[in-house]
């Protein structure tokens, strides 16, 4: 039952059939006796409060178990009169600690319904296990110790424009901190909770072309340097290459073309795939445009030498990076035009990101997880829950199944 400093007294059981539970009464060891359970210091005793108690524990042989104990008042030098401390449960908590563990790692690792049905309690009960198990792991252990190299994004979890903001540690690959929101004053928490010292050591953060993100760094982080997400980067050239094809798609539809639009619109994807991903079918397709659509190919070259830039090495990438922006700016291609001006001005986080080496990678992975994580949290009716699940599972706050080293 992995108690600590604790003495079993006695068992019983109590009632008949599939409504038996087992009661299990234990006290304190001596040392671990009349404690403050805010600050855990030795203190006299007051009364006896409110006489007996039970804590949920595992079940038993499918019986659900129960700890029983005193629950004595404490008089503490600096929290006055409160509840004396327990060492198998949390202050004013009616579960044990293997029982808000094994709650916690089984959400991690299961459906909400198993955990619901194994474990025998309400999907909301599950939430606030998870949150003070993910409070208790993050007071042990410092998460913002030595952030050198970051990456913050968004991720939607719910309509409405419903978001929260992530934020990754390159070094270890964990997430350290998320909230509801995707603004400046959301990031600005986070920043703040940092410190001004920790913010100092930070020395690179990815992310794409949000202006908040960029704000928030410049504002708390004097020593950072942004590195742009390549993939948003290429992202960028994608649509731009895509408005080009609806352009051409429909002057040809209204010449009366009909064949060249379908043509151009089955081309689509032949478009946006990698030349190395590409079938038989569509490199065909693609060759047609080559023939009988320069400005369309003219665009598709564009975006794939934009592509090429972040597979050099760093120098022969940003003399690249600085012919294609040359070339873009005279392709007579309007979206590309607007985007040379979108890249140039950032340039220098481009350039940063390939030095570096950085991007939001391993961000963009955790976010696809938390978005498998958003239905199993849908039964908590609250953001606040979802994050600590985020925290819990991606966080390094899930706790070792009990009774396993």
């Amino acid at each position: 039952m992995g108690l600590k400093n604790t003495v079993v007294v006695s068992s019983r059981c109590e009632g008949e059939g599939a409504a038996a539970i087992v009661v299990i009464r234990v006290r304190p060891r001596r040392q671990a006796a009349c404690r403050c359970s805010t600050c855990r210091r030795k203190c006299p005793r007051y009364d006896r409060g409110d006489g007996l108690r039970r804590w949920r524990t595992l079940d038993i042989h499918h019986r659900r178990a129960f700890l029983e104990a005193e629950a004595p008042r404490v008089q503490c030098s600096h929290h006055g009169v409160v509840a004396a401390a327990v060492p198998w449960a949390r202050h004013d908590v009616g579960h044990t600690l293997t029982f808000d563990d094994h709650v916690a790692w089984l959400t991690a690792h299961t459906s909400k319904s198993a955990v619901s049905q194994l474990m025998r309690v309400a999907w909301s009960t599950v939430g606030a296990i998870i949150e003070r198990v993910v409070a208790d792991a993050r007071a042990r252990s410092d998460p913002f110790q030595q952030l050198r190299r970051l990456g913050i994004d968004e991720v939607s979890y719910k309509r409405g424009q419903r978001y929260i903001t992530t934020v990754l540690d390159h070094d270890t690959g964990r997430v350290v901190w998320a909230a509801p929101g995707r603004d400046e004053h959301t990031l600005a928490k986070f920043f703040n909770l940092l410190g001004p010292q920790r913010c100092w050591q930070i020395a690179l953060v990815s992310a794409d072309a949000g202006p908040w993100i960029n704000n928030a760094v410049t504002k708390y982080c004097p020593n950072a340097k942004l590195c742009m997400d390549p993939f948003h980067v290429v992202s960028w050239a994608t649509d731009a290459l895509d408005e080009v094809r609806r352009e051409v798609w429909n002057d040809a539809r209204r010449r009366g073309q009909q064949a060249v639009a379908s043509e151009i619109k089955g081309a689509r994807f032949a478009l946006w795939r990698n030349p190395e991903d590409l079938s038989a079918r569509e490199q065909a397709k693609l060759a047609d445009i080559q023939r009988s659509n320069g400005p369309l190919y003219r665009a598709y070259l564009l975006k794939e030498q934009l592509r090429e830039v972040f597979h050099l090495p760093v120098d022969q990438a940003l003399a690249l990076l600085d012919r294609w922006l040359a070339w873009a700016r005279r392709c007579r291609l309007d979206p590309f035009v607007k985007l040379a001006k979108t890249i140039a001005g950032h340039r220098d986080a481009i350039a940063a990101a390939l030095r570096h080496a950085l991007s939001n990678a391993r961000l963009e992975s955790a976010n696809t997880k938390v978005r498998l994580l958003t239905p199993v949290a849908f039964g908590f009716h609250s953001a606040s829950a979802l994050v600590s699940l985020v925290l819990l599972s991606l966080g390094g706050c899930c706790p070792a199944l009990p009774g396993r080293t």
